[in-house]
């Protein structure tokens, strides 16, 4: 008795077609469950693939079909107009870089030349002050050593009270001439601010500024010299003795006394001019005093009477 899973002897010899043996349906093939065909089933995966299958295989994809992100392309060049533009930026390029040295070279060139000066004792000097209208230069903070700084300073402050003393003593010997004591005092009085002034700065101030800036020890002599002539300036100023035109053209002790009786206003502004010339004279005088502790501290002092001597030796030959 046959069994009834046994093949129809009757039926039509049919050829076996391995389902897996083409990738193409492969993946048909696996979303079938594993058990279709029960205990009895024919198909199983270890079943060698036939040689005569009816499924024509797929035909092959060119390659680099998913990897066009590596081909490289060319682009072709127009190689005239690309070699000229680049010979033209080459030779921009040059003419940069020899600008570039001509440049650095004129620098060194003036640095050079600016140390050279300064080795000889000239200094190449930018008008900077005033800063509204700058007449000459004055660089304390840059020019002058730190340790002088300070005393520079405080010269400084000496030339700006004379120039507030005599502007100061204009105003008052103007309202003397207005209470009728005379024009001749007044034009004294212009006289000594317009002369005053200008005549500190050469004298006195710029030696004394160059002489800590440069170290000369000949300059430091011409500073003790005129600054000598200032401070006698102020102290006779300050008491303006009746010697020229009774003394009224100074704003002195003397004076402001002579006028307070008569003009109560006018004795005031001398008082007060009084009182600017004797603190001139105080701060003038230690100015000249700390400034000859260093000359003397610093070995100044022998060297300007090496240069002395050597002055008179070469006036002598």
């Amino acid at each position: 008795m046959a069994h009834r899973y046994d093949k129809n002897p009757f039926a039509e010899e049919e050829e076996e077609v391995n389902p897996f043996a083409d990738p193409a349906v492969r993946g048909k093939a696996s979303g079938q469950s594993k058990f279709g065909g029960g205990l009895f089933s024919t198909n199983t995966p270890s079943a060698p693939p036939a040689s005569n299958s009816r499924l024509s295989p797929l035909p092959p994809e060119p390659a680099g079909l998913y990897y066009d992100h590596e081909a490289t392309i060319d682009i072709p060049l127009d190689t005239a107009s690309g070699g000229s533009h680049y010979q033209d930026l080459k030779k921009k390029e040059k003419e940069l870089q020899a600008k570039e040295a001509d440049l650095r070279r004129r620098e060194q060139e003036v640095k050079r030349k600016e140390e050279a000066a300064a080795r000889a004792g000239i200094f190449l000097e930018e008008k900077n002050w005033p800063p509204f209208f700058p007449i000459i230069h004055h660089d304390i903070a840059n020019d002058i050593p730190i340790h002088l700084q300070r005393l520079q300073y405080v010269a400084f402050s000496t030339l700006l009270g004379l120039v507030l003393c005599l502007l100061w003593n204009i105003i008052a010997v103007t309202a003397a001439w207005i209470r009728g004591e005379g024009v001749r005092i007044w034009f004294l009085a212009i006289i000594y601010f317009i002369a005053g002034v200008p005549g500190a700065y050469v004298l006195w101030y710029r030696p004394l500024y160059r002489a800590f800036r440069k170290e000369s020890a000949l300059r430091f002599g011409w500073f003790f010299l005129f600054y000598l002539l200032h401070i006698g300036f102020c102290i006779f100023a300050a008491v303006a003795p009746p010697i020229v035109f009774r003394g009224k053209s100074l704003t002195g002790i003397l004076p402001a006394v002579d006028l307070v009786d008569g003009h109560a206003l006018v004795g005031i502004f001398y008082f007060i001019g009084f009182g600017l010339f004797c603190v001139e004279s105080v701060i003038s005088i230690w100015v000249i005093q700390q400034v000859y502790s260093y000359f003397r501290g610093s070995g100044k002092a022998a060297e300007m009477k090496r240069e002395a001597a050597r002055g008179a030796m070469r006036a002598a030959m």
